[in-house]
């Protein structure tokens, strides 16, 4: 797989459109009019930080999110409006709440607040949950779990919550939790009923929700893509745990854990990522999308580079009342 750099969105630079805020993969600007547009770049984030840029990830994730928020629209409403182009997604500007909502099926993870990375540390109660002794990595839970964590906005290290401490806190009310709560559990429902016609297991997936000025409540970011959202092989599942490996995973697992082999990421300097590896997570992410929505991946290669198209599509922006 050859890709020209041209086709790689690294940088998102949009002078022309106001109150911009660059996010960790995300650049966002914030319309006058209560709108919002949200540009997806092709940075890989993991560990609180820039791992890497990957080839037509920013497409995919807004094309894959898009799907999912169309077959999902029955359970909850969401901040779309409209996608003025494959990276870029037209939305209600939300207060977002300050609770990052995982969801959690299987005993995975690499990060910190991992349930995988806690419970071979010895603990057994988090989040609010008890985990029985003599679990296996990446095993089935008895049943989904939320796993909430704080919404560092200014780039803190997230930390794991309670539904106790949510409440004691003052983050959301009892009826905001009561909701967004029951809601993460049957998008989860639905992602996994979906992904298991497709061969695919989802074994954990976060959701981010905001309130609109009305204080509505509404799905927001991404939904159930190969970024927020850890999807694994059906077919080899079984055999790769009993055997202690890992699973056959859809997700930036691949990238996470060979930096991880190599340093402590969230102290070192991160080495190099060999080029071939960018371009097989690439691979892994076209390969995600075709999976999980039966559609063919098509890259929009308008413009001489991503940011030229993006830039040509959005100028009707600039003057937005």
């Amino acid at each position: 797989m050859i890709v020209d750099p041209a086709r790689v969105l690294d940088a998102v630079e949009l002078p022309f459109l106001p109150n911009h805020y660059r996010g960790k993969v995300r650049d966002n600007y914030d319309l006058p009019d209560g709108r919002r547009l949200i540009v997806a770049s092709d940075r890989l984030s993991a560990f609180d930080r820039i791992l890497c840029a990957v080839p037509y990830k920013g497409q995919i994730l807004t094309q894959t999110a898009r799907w999912w928020f169309e077959e999902t629209a029955d359970l909850c409403r969401n901040h779309v409006i409209d996608y003025p182009d494959p990276n870029v997604l037209l939305c209600r500007r939300l207060t977002i709440l300050p609770v990052e909502i995982v969801v959690r099926g299987y005993l995975a993870g690499t990060t910190g607040t991992s349930i995988l990375t806690l419970y071979k540390a010895g603990e057994r109660r988090m989040y609010g949950t008890v985990l029985p002794d003599g679990m296996r990595d990446n095993e089935r839970l008895p049943q989904p779990i939320i796993t909430p964590t704080s919404k560092e906005f200014d780039g803190g290290h997230d930390r794991p919550l309670t539904p106790d401490e949510i409440l004691a806190d003052g983050l959301l009310t009892a009826a905001q939790w009561d909701e967004i709560s029951a809601t993460a559990l049957a998008l989860f429902a639905r992602g996994q009923e979906i992904a298991a016609r497709r061969g695919l297991i989802l074994a954990d997936t976060k959701y981010e929700f905001g309130v609109d000025a009305d204080g509505n409540i509404l799905l927001a970011d991404e939904v159930h893509t190969p970024d927020s959202s850890r999807f694994w092989k059906a077919d080899s599942y079984t055999a790769r745990v009993a055997a202690g490996e890992r699973p056959d995973s859809f997700d930036k697992d691949v990238v996470r854990s060979w930096v991880a082999a190599r340093c402590d990421p969230y102290r070192d300097a991160i080495p190099p990522i060999p080029d071939d590896m960018i371009l097989a997570t690439s691979a892994v992410y076209v390969e995600a999308f075709e999976t999980i929505t039966g559609e063919r991946f098509v890259p929009d290669l308008a413009g001489e580079t991503v940011l030229a198209r993006i830039t040509d599509r959005l100028r009707v922006f600039a003057s937005a009342p």
